[in-house]
């Protein structure tokens, strides 16, 4: 690899991490407009259908390889880590919320033991404890006061990630290494089930010029290119870095919510924040001296 192309990939990792990480702040805006499944199948059937353009463009097979695969993979990452994170935005805060949501690696990690083999050990230990720590002082389960059904959704939407992660590596094993093809097809069947929740349960949006914009926002800058450049980033750097770079979008998160939306995290809260992405960034410098 060249110092060249590590740079690039450095770059695009770093507008990933900042066009992702205020887009929290976007997704709470554009619901005072939206129900949560309007909105996030608008960003995910938009999304995938320009990716399948960018493909077609590319002169690339449009065939996933795998049906079942990828119907698996578009319950598990769109439908469910898109659908829950956005439902979490309606009552929960954009930075909390997007921290919560980022504790994939965490659920990742405990998972893999199980269901991949793959024991936790040495550094992940400090990982697991220091989430567990922070997530106690965000959560507070002695004085939740009507706050619970948002971090729950939170965490679901992380846990749905991190199995997406898994089937992922699973579809790997078999051969079906495509990665943009799957994604651009996981987000358009994955749109199918929130379509529906759409249809039955929320009324039509209300098609104001912000609403707009942040439906463009979030189906080309928030989802399509951010994809490609998620895929570029972990092709031509370390995992390691990859995880470390990626810990940008929640912080940025939180730092959008605190300057436009006046989300201040009270003092325990912020003490969790800390706790969480320092358990994160020890998972991710592990990764990067294995």
């Amino acid at each position: 690899m060249t110092a060249n192309t590590s740079m690039r990939a450095l770059l695009a990792l770093a507008v990933l991490s900042l066009v992702w990480g205020y887009n929290w702040v976007v997704m709470k805006e554009a619901l005072r407009f939206s129900g949560p499944f309007t909105f996030t199948a608008l960003r995910c059937l938009s999304g995938g259908v320009a990716l399948l353009l960018i493909l077609l463009a590319m002169r690339r097979s449009l065939a996933p390889g795998t049906y079942v695969g990828v119907t698996i993979l578009g319950l598990l990452q769109t439908s469910g880590f898109m659908g829950l994170a956005t439902w979490a935005l309606v009552s929960g805060g954009a930075g909390k919320t997007a921290v919560l949501v980022y504790t994939m690696p965490f659920w990742l990690l405990v998972m893999a033991w199980p269901l991949l083999g793959e024991r936790i050990q040495g550094l992940q230990w400090a990982t697991v404890i220091s989430v567990l720590i922070g997530l106690v002082l965000i959560i507070k389960p002695w004085h939740l006061h009507g706050k619970l059904f948002s971090i729950v959704l939170a965490l679901l939407s992380g846990f749905a990630w991190a199995l997406s992660g898994i089937w992922i590596k699973h579809l790997q094993r078999q051969g079906y290494t495509e990665r943009l093809t799957l994604t651009a097809w996981q987000l358009v069947i994955g749109s199918v089930p929130l379509l529906i929740a759409a249809l039955l349960t929320e009324s039509q949006p209300n098609w104001t010029s912000y609403y707009i914009g942040a439906v463009v926002y979030n189906g080309l800058p928030a989802t399509a290119l951010a994809w490609l450049l998620f895929l570029y980033a972990v092709q031509n750097l370390p995992a390691g870095i990859a995880g470390m770079g990626t810990l940008l979008t929640p912080i940025a998160g939180v730092l959008s919510a605190w300057l436009q939306l006046g989300e201040i995290p009270d003092p325990m809260e912020g003490v969790g924040i800390a706790f969480i992405l320092i358990g994160l960034a020890a998972l991710s410098w592990e990764r990067l001296v294995q």
